[in-house]
């Protein structure tokens, strides 16, 4: 297989790396992830530009059409630098599903602005009880008229604080762990009845809890066929998850960056401690875990558009739990390695870690997903 990646995923590549390099050092992202917004507009503003936001929507709607073998190049970039701005909520999860499940109304009406950047999405799914399991959704959505009624509440709403519309899961028949029953509403998150408690997490991005007490949607708010919703969510998160694992990537080489360059200037009996074999040795294998994650994240990008369901399934279980496998090794390491100050906010290692921590338990961390991928392969699915 041919893993060397297009001219054109090589330009948008170092694009985005010269990009962040001039704009996202160190400094700049601690003032962008203490401010009030949380994330940086202006940077949102220049990615549309770059076609980062559009690089994975239909051309009828203004994208290029790219697969998730793109969105891979641009997740490593941005894993890089750490960036905070809400990627995978607004673009990989919220317009991904729009561009599989909407109508052709609803596609005109919020791909072209999502990929200029005038428009955010969230995905609202997760619940207080549901943990990894996508069909515990006890939301529900009741008919009125032409339209329904949704109460319930979601939490950790990856982007759900500053989106402009909100993907629901709400169920429409069935109780919470069937796996049919559940729909998908679009949500004007400043509609009546909708509150949202926005906070920081652990690694500086950004996520909200989000109530809905009786709010109204017209019967055009649907997402997708009635009933469907579980389906579509999981497809939306395994291309979340390649996207993660995309992340991950270029975290866990910063993480090897930065404490190859620390091991060779920090010194100890005189010495760099760089010198030491057994560090030496230590590097050696946490690069070869990144490469390992590598062919792994690579394997799955290339399949999750797969119209194979099953094959779909064990690969995004596969790869989610070697990512997490190598990213605690590496992370782990590089702390190790740097010693006390490794673990100070001061220190870029320590942001790095953080995020690739959260990473290591986003949509399932790897021993869910070691259970998953066994149980997968036991039922032949």
């Amino acid at each position: 297989m041919n893993f060397d990646f297009s001219e054109e995923q090589n330009q948008l590549r170092e694009a985005l790396v010269r990009l962040l390099d001039r704009t996202y050092e160190f400094d700049k992202r601690k003032q962008i992830i203490a401010s009030a917004a949380g994330w940086s507009g202006a940077l949102w503003r220049q990615l549309a530009e770059l076609g980062a936001l559009s690089i994975a929507l239909p051309e009828q709607h203004g994208g290029t059409g790219g697969t998730a073998v793109d969105t891979l190049v641009v997740m490593e970039a941005l894993g890089r630098r750490l960036v905070v701005e809400p990627y995978v909520p607004a673009i990989v999860l919220g317009a991904g599903l729009v561009a599989r499940a909407g109508s052709d109304a609803q596609r005109a009406r919020l791909l072209p602005r999502v990929g200029s950047g005038e428009h955010l999405l969230a995905l609202a799914h997760d619940e207080p009880d549901s943990r990894y399991e996508l069909a515990r959704v006890a939301t529900r959505a009741r008919p009125d008229g032409a339209g329904f009624v949704l109460d319930g509440k979601k939490t950790v709403v990856l982007g759900g604080g500053v989106a402009d519309t909100l993907i629901v899961s709400a169920r429409t028949a069935g109780e919470p762990g069937d796996p049919d029953g559940v729909s998908l509403f679009l949500v004007d998150a400043a509609a009546p009845g909708v509150s949202r408690l926005g906070y920081q997490t652990q690694d500086n991005h950004r996520a909200a809890d989000v109530t809905l007490a009786g709010v109204r949607v017209g019967g055009d708010a649907l997402l997708g066929p009635a009933g469907d919703g579980a389906a579509l969510v999981e497809h939306a998160i395994e291309h979340g998850i390649a996207a993660v694992c995309g992340e991950a990537l270029g975290v866990m080489a910063m993480l090897v960056e930065l404490t190859a360059s620390y091991v060779k200037t920090r010194k100890q009996f005189g010495v760099p401690i760089g010198s030491f074999q057994a560090l030496q040795h230590r590097l050696a294998d946490m690069l070869m875990r990144v490469e390992s994650a590598r062919s792994m994240t690579y394997l799955l990008a290339t399949t999750v558009d797969s119209a194979d369901a099953a094959a779909r399934r064990r690969t995004a279980a596969a790869a989610k739990a070697m990512v997490s496998q190598a990213g605690r090794f590496v992370g782990q390491g590089a702390i190790q390695l740097h010693g006390g100050i490794g673990v100070t906010d001061e220190a870029p290692v320590s942001h790095y870690f953080k995020r690739m921590t959260v990473i290591t338990m986003a949509f399932g961390d790897a021993d869910h997903h070691v259970a998953r991928f066994s149980d997968l392969m036991e039922r032949g699915a």
